[in-house]
Order: C-alpha cells, then sequence, then structure tokens
C-alpha cells in the first residue's frame, strides 16, 4: 500500500491531484512558470526534457537572492557532506554552541570592518529571514517595554518628590495650574493632589499605548504574523490587519514626512519637578515608535536603492527619538552588493541588522539577528528560541560561506565585476527601447529593469497581460519558454523584472539574457502579446 503512494516526480501523468499549494501551481501554469527543476550547479538549473535528457536554465532568480555563490558550491557541498557523515549533532538544544560563538565572532570581525566601530553585536539566530525580523521586532519591543517600565517608575519617583515639597511649603506654579484647569482655590496641597490626579490619569493611558512601528513605503520583511504587518504590499497585510503590530509607512525618499508622522503619533508624559521652591511640570517623550524597519536596497518593492541623504535623514531622526534602526539586509546583503552589509555603503549604522538566504550558502536554511550592545537585553535569550536555531551544520555551514566571502576579498570584487557587466546589458536594452523600458536599478548582481505600464497599448492583447496583475510573470514565462532564462519580477511591483544571479555568471547567460528582453521588448512594440502569453505561432 505504501508503495503506491510514491510517484515519480518526473511524470506529471502518474502524479495525483495537486495538494501542495494546488492554487499556486495554477497561477504558475496560466505564466509558463511551472517548471520541475532536477539538478542545479553553478549559474544553472536544469528541468528534465521530454526525451528524458537535461535542460540547462540560466538563473537569474537566484532563490531571491539566496545563492550569491552559486547552486551547491562545491566547497560548502563538501563542508556538509563532512558534517554529515562525522555525525555532528543537529539537535542539541540548551547546551553550549562554540560553533554559534564561531559564527557571531566572524560576523562581527566583518561589521566592524563595515561600519568602523568595535562595539559588539549579539546574535540570535533562527531559520528565516521573516523569523530573523521576528525575532528583531520582538526583541525591540521587550526594550521598549522595559524603558517603559523605568520611564513609569522615574515619573513616580518625581511625583513622590514634587509631593514631600509641597509638604514642605513648595507651591504649584501658577501657570502649570492654569495649563491644566486647576484651582488654586483649596490650597496648595489640594491644588497639588487635583494637579496629581490629572497627570497620573493622563500617563497611565500613554504608558499601556501599543507599539507602532516605522517603515518604507514599497518595503518587504516577511510573512509571518508580525513581519507581514510591516510589509507595504497592503494585499499581503490586509486579511491580517487584526493579528500584529500596526506600522506607519514613510514615503520613499520623502523625509520631511518623517516629522509629520512624529507630530501625529507621538506619545508625552508628563513628570512633576521641584525648581526654585515651585512645582512645575516636564515633557517626557513616550516610546510609542518601539523601531524603523528599512532594507538598503527593497527588493519585492521593485528594486529600490536606499541613498545616503535619505539614509542620513533616517538615522538622525531616529536618534533624535530614541527610535532604533532594524536594517533588513536579508536580500541585498551578504555580499549581494559586493560589501557583507549593503546598507554600510551608504552611512547607515543599525542597532539591528537581519541576515539570511546567501548566510546558508544555498543548502542551510539558517538566518541570523544581530543587535548591538547597547540595545541588547540578555532576558531575550530566555523568552525567545527556535528548535532549529544555532545548530552545529547551519552555523558551520555559514562559517564557510564567509570564508568563501572573504576569501582575498575576491568573492565581492567578481560582485562588481558581473553586476558592472550585467548593468551594461541591461542600459543598452533601456537605450535601444526606450518606449517598452522606464529605468534600470539595483547595485552590484541585484538589478531591475522597470517596463512602462503598458495598460494603454495600442494592442488588446498586450493590454490584457497588462491588467492581468501578472504581467511580470508572463515576461517572466517568455524568458523560460523562449530562451531558457529564468528570472521572476518584483512580487509588489511586477512591473519590474529582478535579476539576482550567482558570481558564476558567464557572459554567455548575459548574452541569453539581452537577446530574451530584447525580443520582449520588439514584441510589446509590436503588440504582440498572444506570443507573450505563450500562444502557439504559426
Amino acid at each position: 500500500m505504501a508503495q503506491s503512494v510514491l510517484m515519480d516526480t518526473n511524470n506529471s501523468a502518474a502524479e495525483g491531484p495537486e495538494l501542495a499549494e494546488p492554487y499556486l501551481r495554477e497561477v504558475l501554469d496560466m505564466a509558463g512558470l511551472a517548471v520541475e527543476y532536477v539538478r542545479a550547479g553553478g549559474n544553472t538549473l536544469y528541468q528534465r526534457g521530454a526525451d528524458g535528457g537535461e535542460i540547462a536554465i540560466a538563473d537569474f532568480a537566484g532563490g531571491y537572492g539566496s545563492v550569491l555563490l552559486g547552486h551547491n558550491h562545491p566547497d560548502i557541498v563538501r563542508c556538509a557532506r563532512e558534517l554529515l557523515e562525522a555525525g555532528t549533532p543537529v539537535h542539541a538544544q540548551f547546551s553550549r554552541h562554540p560553533y554559534a560563538n564561531r559564527l557571531a565572532s566572524e560576523l562581527n570581525r566583518i561589521v566592524h570592518r563595515e561600519l568602523g566601530t568595535d562595539e559588539p553585536y549579539y546574535a540570535i539566530f533562527a531559520n528565516t529571514g521573516a523569523e530573523a525580523v521576528e525575532a528583531a521586532v520582538k526583541h525591540a519591543e521587550m526594550d521598549r517595554g522595559m524603558r517603559i517600565v523605568a520611564l513609569g517608575e522615574e515619573l513616580q519617583r518625581s511625583a513622590d518628590s514634587a509631593r514631600d515639597a509641597v509638604a514642605g511649603g513648595s507651591v504649584v506654579a501658577d501657570r502649570v495650574l492654569r495649563r491644566f484647569g486647576v484651582s488654586a482655590a483649596a490650597g496648595p496641597a489640594a491644588a497639588f493632589a487635583e494637579l496629581e490626579r490629572h497627570l497620573t490619569e493622563h500617563n497611565t493611558a500613554q504608558l499601556e499605548r501599543p507599539p507602532l512601528f516605522l517603515a518604507l513605503e514599497g518595503g518587504f520583511h516577511g510573512k509571518l504574523g508580525t513581519s507581514v504587518q510591516l510589509t507595504h504590499n497592503e494585499a499581503y497585510r490586509t486579511p491580517f490587519r487584526s493579528l500584529a503590530a500596526q506600522a506607519r509607512f514613510v514615503p520613499w525618499e520623502r523625509p520631511e514626512a518623517l516629522k509629520e508622522i512624529h507630530e501625529r503619533d507621538r506619545g508625552v508624559c508628563f513628570e512633576l519637578v521641584v525648581a526654585d521652591g515651585q512645582v512645575d511640570v516636564a515633557e517626557r517623550e513616550f516610546p510609542v515608535f518601539c523601531a524603523f524597519l528599512l532594507e538598503p536596497i527593497q527588493g519585492e518593492g521593485g528594486i529600490h536603492v536606499l541613498t545616503a541623504e535619505f539614509a542620513e535623514a533616517i538615522q538622525r531622526f531616529c536618534e533624535e527619538i530614541d527610535c532604533p534602526v532594524i536594517v533588513d539586509e536579508i536580500q541585498a546583503g551578504m555580499g549581494r552588493t559586493g560589501t557583507l552589509l549593503a546598507s554600510s555603503q551608504v552611512g547607515l549604522r543599525g542597532d539591528y541588522y537581519t541576515l539570511a538566504k546567501t548566510l546558508g550558502g544555498g543548502i542551510a536554511k539558517t538566518s541570523v539577528m544581530l543587535v548591538r550592545e547597547t540595545r541588547y537585553r540578555r532576558e531575550f535569550e530566555i523568552v525567545h528560541s527556535s528548535t532549529f536555531a544555532k545548530d552545529s551544520f547551519s552555523c558551520t555551514v555559514a562559517l564557510k560561506v564567509l570564508e568563501l566571502l572573504e576569501a582575498d576579498g575576491g568573492a565581492y570584487r567578481r560582485v562588481e565585476e558581473r553586476g558592472a557587466a550585467l548593468r551594461a546589458m541591461l542600459e543598452s536594452v533601456r537605450a535601444d527601447f526606450p518606449e517598452q523600458v522606464q529605468e534600470v536599478r539595483g547595485k552590484g548582481l541585484m538589478l531591475g529593469l522597470e517596463f512602462r505600464d503598458q495598460s494603454d497599448a495600442e494592442s488588446e492583447a498586450v493590454r490584457g497581460l497588462a491588467g492581468s496583475g501578472l504581467f511580470g510573470y508572463f515576461l517572466a514565462g517568455h524568458l523560460l519558454r523562449e530562451h531558457r532564462v529564468r528570472t521572476f519580477p518584483t512580487a509588489s511591483a511586477v512591473n519590474t523584472l529582478r535579476f539576482e544571479p550567482s558570481i558564476e555568471l558567464a557572459d554567455e547567460e548575459i548574452a541569453r539574457l539581452e537577446t530574451g528582453l530584447r525580443d520582449i521588448c520588439a514584441l510589446l512594440r509590436d503588440g504582440d502579446g498572444s506570443r507573450l502569453a505563450g500562444a502557439a505561432t504559426g
């Protein structure tokens, strides 16, 4: 009986009904992307042809940025094999993990070099990028909560001191009584008691306010319970808006919006103070803003690069209101732009960093959240945990990845050289098809090509593709079907195709992509939407 459920994965006729995300399979089928890959190596994925032979596909999707060093890099495969053959423990929770400490130390060494600092960053390990974001958000909220407790205690101590001062003959300043509508007729003690009651009610309400998060429009930080609410795409957030944290989304490259949001949502507590024999009231900023999340290069949002000027404005603003910065390096980091931290190139320093994808070398499923010492709360280590995180296998594989990235800086230089070659080709296509291509964006081996909106195209077929909500997916399907090139659009900006290949990217693969993109542009120019949609041609 058990044998009957074993199916040949290369024989679709032998398969039963689709039970593994069937609707997604339908969408992929519609766009021509429902292909099974049977092998991977370097910058190439292989599918099985009708004759049983392998068909090589140039992979420009790169696991959404996960395989910077290439699929099944031989050194990483060798490392993984040696670990498994040695019987390395995967499940040894609640014990010493020296390999995790070595990984954290190596990450610190590189981060210190890029940031020009020696402040330690403590590491909390996870399995996926979204989990690393969740860990950062949880830690930031624990930190905020502990700061709120400390603030409440300070306010209470100040109130006690002010009460003692009134008992000793001090009075509440007249302008304070007028400001809060308190009468002085009943005497200093009664006036103070009334004032304290007003302030206590106000402060109690403030201290119980839930956190607000700041994030950039177009940002993507995952689809888990909290992280999805910090992702800008409304289609992802809306079904779950009642579950988790709420965010204020900051318009891209509009630093003036930061002060507008702060003024609208800021919190203030009132502190009773004694000066020159009088009781006065001082304002204390309440930490309603838990954290500011951002990507140095937005992946899902359309490959938009954070400028140094905007980064500086965000850094300055967050320092002024004591709001920690969480830098999401999950897709742009780990060398994809020529440095471990893409944000270091624009002078941004995070209080938190999240790293994943290439950290696992395309084999291990691992991620890490780094938090700087001045923000770190050691209590977090007790209330947060993960069954599969911080294990010997994934940590040792990640150490091998860092070794390969850091070896003589060759990988970083390769990123810059291959990225420049790929970008030059994309710019050439844009220059030759200005009516079809809007812009080329990105850095290193994280590039995007935005096509112009085709919703007003003369061709009814092209208009139909543009209005389907799957425009970029149809373009990707055409590249795969006709040119054996694999890529995808950015999900929140489907007119932009993304290119995140490995450093093994060959000139022939760039040329193959160029042929495919020029074909697409010509079809758009000629209004041949049927061919783009995969219709048979005579």
